[in-house]
């Protein structure tokens, strides 16, 4: 059987740890900075004052002007997150984890360990604690364990056998299928209410009318494919933090601390040589609230330069005065990495930094931000059409 173990509101959830009181009053998640604003998951007090996910923030505090926005905290639900899924492992689960809040795990290697598919998933849901209010669904296909997770009750396990996936799944939502609300209320504008409704049309004419997307809804309205749940690989232990005595906003101050969290991250003794593929820059910043960006290299880095110039332009988009930094190596290659010339030819070193550094500025600013100046008409009286702005191709 697939299991689905899934956490509403995970983000929320996270953010409240450090304001307990505030988990039985009209609470939601405020809007990242510079993201469009609408709120994000609501308390159970808020749900009751009429207050739902996705609401502008005007009309929210309008419903309800008691409302309390909680500043996100990405940093801090990574880590919730992780200790979860890590828990999970511990327990003997093979965890592939979707987002936060959602995770999968195939239950057929520990139901003899446990003695049954329930006791199992009841195992599960204790390594979880009780606090997350989290519950499980499980199924033969991947789709239906989620629908069962989603409709349990906290601290319930809900298993759908196969040939009841069909019931089940009829007379749920639409939203449960991930579709984006314009084709959803078009499916409802045509009388398509529920999950079982759309199972029921013919796959072609869904396919033509909404696209691959809707093809896709109408798969999983039919219980969705079996699929193999994958686990994770282990995340790399290499973290370093730079804890600041005062808050610090000055963007040189901030780069100047990366490039050193970079060299300690690097040189230390659990990166044994490896390369970086993955990275992960956090801070805690005034307040309370985190900030959390990650970047995957394309080619895996091995030096702290690569690091510190990739990660560079994300210090601009700090909304706040920090007061701790931290970097993560997510995820490192094998042990035997990358085959490096001996020697290089002169000026390749040069050249191949420069390189580099035109493609991260490309890559953070857009394709025509580094231009190179090209003499068209120099004879020309206009001082303009002498020469033109030409994208730097590398």
């Amino acid at each position: 059987m697939i299991a689905c173990l899934a956490i509403p509101g995970f983000e929320l959830r996270a953010a409240l740890r450090s304001w307990p009181s505030l988990g039985l009053q009209p609470a939601a998640l405020a809007p990242p900075e510079g993201a469009e604003l609408l709120i994000g998951p609501v308390t159970a007090a808020a749900h009751q004052a009429g207050v739902r996910p996705g609401m502008r923030m005007g009309e929210a505090l309008a419903t309800c002007p008691k409302l309390v926005l909680v500043e996100p905290d990405p940093a801090g639900a990574e880590r919730d997150w992780e200790e979860i899924v890590r828990r999970l492992e511990d327990n003997g689960f093979a965890v592939e984890s979707a987002q936060l809040g959602t995770a999968y795990f195939d239950t057929r290697g520990v139901e003899r360990l446990y003695g049954g598919l329930e006791p199992a998933l009841k195992r599960a849901l204790a390594a979880v604690g009780s606090h997350w209010d989290a519950r499980v669904g499980a199924a033969t296909r991947r789709f239906a364990a989620l629908a069962a997770a989603n409709v349990a009750r906290p601290g319930q396990v809900l298993v759908v056998s196969d040939e009841h996936t069909q019931d089940f799944l009829a007379p749920l939502p639409l939203h449960l299928l991930g579709l984006d609300e314009r084709r959803r209320e078009e499916l409802e504008a045509l009388g398509v209410k529920k999950v079982g409704q759309l199972a029921g049309l013919p796959g072609a004419a869904v396919a033509e009318r909404l696209g691959p997307d809707g093809r896709s809804a109408w798969g999983q309205a039919r219980g969705g494919k079996r699929g193999r749940i994958r686990g994770r690989r282990p995340p790399a232990e290499v973290v370093e933090v730079l804890e600041f005595p005062e808050a610090v906003g000055n963007e040189l101050t901030l780069r100047r601390a990366l490039a050193t969290l970079a060299e300690k991250a690097v040189n230390r003794p659990e990166r044994a040589d490896r390369f970086v593929r993955k990275v992960a820059l956090s801070a805690r910043l005034v307040g309370g609230a985190s900030w959390r960006r990650t970047l995957t290299f394309r080619d895996p880095a091995g030096d702290h330069d690569r690091i510190r110039i990739a990660l560079g332009p994300k210090i601009a988009e700090l909304p706040a005065p920090v007061r701790a930094l931290r970097l993560e190596l997510v995820e490192l290659t094998e042990e035997t990495g990358r085959q490096l010339e001996l020697v290089k030819t002169e000026g390749a070193e040069l050249q191949n930094r420069l390189r580099e550094g035109l493609r991260q500025v490309k890559a953070s600013t857009g394709g025509g931000a580094v231009a190179t100046v090209v003499e068209v008409a120099p004879w020309s009286r206009i001082p303009e059409a002498r020469a033109l702005f030409v994208p730097q191709d590398g």
